[in-house]
């Protein structure tokens, strides 16, 4: 047991990958073999993938931000396209419109969840002539699943399609309302999903993204768009010359992930159920030491993601508090090796976005979580101890 006066023993930061022999003895099998790209582990990672979502396909590609941005291509967002997402994001969320010279809209957030407040989304497409705006990016913030029910509907009303980010909450899920559960990237409700797998992710193959739906038509334009536009399908061809032949028919991209990195997400994968249990069991410790501590407040689940027995579909991506000083406990944490984190510095004030006409103050509950939120480490390998002296040093601050 760590002494409360003493900083830990390890630096102790707010996410970590974890990983294993069997990690090591899959990414070698694979660099012994005859493929290195473009090889069989991508389809078995994808097939395991989709599985594990409960979605009909699954495309793998570099990285989430390449993900996001087939999914806008595939979808046909240009320079005419207005497309609503969150502030709080990753700024990749929005960035993928803009790659493809869309405008971005951002909807203040739920101040309860930090999700996007589907209420102001709806006040905003109903300002506007149906088919102003083209599409919804909702994003499950911290691992807490979006109800994207809800969103289908109001989508479906205005003319709009739904990119689900999901990058941070693979195995999570909400409960509909027929009482069903509907896994984070099951394709029922968004046109797309996309995932990440960066090493700070549910699962980590160090950098590499996918991308899941349930339509025909836009899995095979992705599989073109993620290589160079060019099909070898001989049922799309608009030519054959032979065995060799191939055929751009499109402007795409080399968003490719190799096989040696798919060969360890396939077997990151099979121990995901493990890892999120793992960071639930986590959470249920910080909520216990922090449910009834003033000066700290919990970032609360949305009500879709618990059912009746009391279980939550919340994907614990990220564990986050608010406090009043959050300067004051950041700087406190790190003296004590504690590499606490801050998710997200809203998107509409960076100067790119206050170039596109944001400035602070256009989305106040935004802009109060961001004055007080902080991640706590959450990762399937930090042990008791550690969190233990988390806990202990976050109280210590705050009291």
């Amino acid at each position: 047991m760590m002494n409360p006066d003493t900083k830990s023993i390890r630096p102790i930061p707010y996410g970590r990958q974890h990983i294993t022999q069997e990690d090591i003895d899959a990414v070698i099998e694979t660099l012994q073999s005859d493929f290195l790209t473009q090889g069989p582990k991508v389809a078995e990672f994808e097939q395991a993938f989709a599985n594990y979502v409960d979605a009909k396909y699954a495309v793998a590609v570099s990285n989430g931000t390449a993900a996001l941005h087939l999914c806008t291509l595939a979808l046909g967002v240009n320079e005419e396209s207005r497309v609503i997402t969150t502030p709080i994001t990753f700024v990749a969320s929005a960035n993928c419109v803009r790659y493809c010279g869309g405008t971005v809209e951002f909807a203040d957030i739920d101040p309860a969840t930090a999700l996007l407040n589907i209420n102001k989304v709806r006040a905003m497409l109903e300002s506007k002539p149906k088919g102003y705006y083209a599409g919804i990016i909702p994003v499950d913030f911290a691992g807490n699943p979006v109800n994207l029910e809800e969103f289908r509907k109001l989508a479906d009303e205005f003319g709009c399609w739904i990119i689900e980010d999901a990058c941070h909450a693979p195995g999570g899920y909400f409960i509909d309302s027929n009482g069903d559960k509907q896994l984070c990237g099951n394709g029922k409700y968004a046109d797309l999903a996309i995932f990440s797998f960066h090493p700070v992710k549910h699962i980590a193959t160090g950098e590499g993204g996918m991308i899941t739906t349930n339509s025909d038509e836009l899995y095979q334009e992705l599989l073109k768009l993620r290589t160079h536009g060019i099909t070898r399908d001989p049922q799309l061809l608009e030519e054959n010359h032979g065995g060799w032949y191939m055929e751009m028919q499109e402007l795409g991209y080399n968003y490719r992930i190799p096989d040696m990195l798919c060969a360890l997400g396939v077997s990151q994968l099979q121990r995901a159920d493990a890892g999120l249990a793992r960071r639930k069991g986590i959470a249920k410790v910080y909520d216990e030491a922090f449910g009834n501590v003033t000066g700290i407040e919990v970032l609360g689940t949305s009500e879709e993601a618990l059912s009746d027995n009391g279980s939550t579909g919340h994907a614990y991506h990220l564990y986050v508090i608010k406090v009043a000083d959050r300067k004051g406990l950041y700087d406190f944490l790190r003296e004590h090796n504690i590499f606490a984190q801050v998710h997200y510095i809203p998107a509409h004030t960076m100067p790119y976005y206050r170039n596109q006409s944001y400035k602070k103050g256009d989305f106040p509950e935004a802009e109060a979580y961001y004055s007080e939120c902080l991640s706590l480490p959450m990762y399937p390998s930090l042990t008791a101890e550690e969190q233990e002296f988390v806990i202990r040093k976050v109280k210590e601050f705050v009291g």
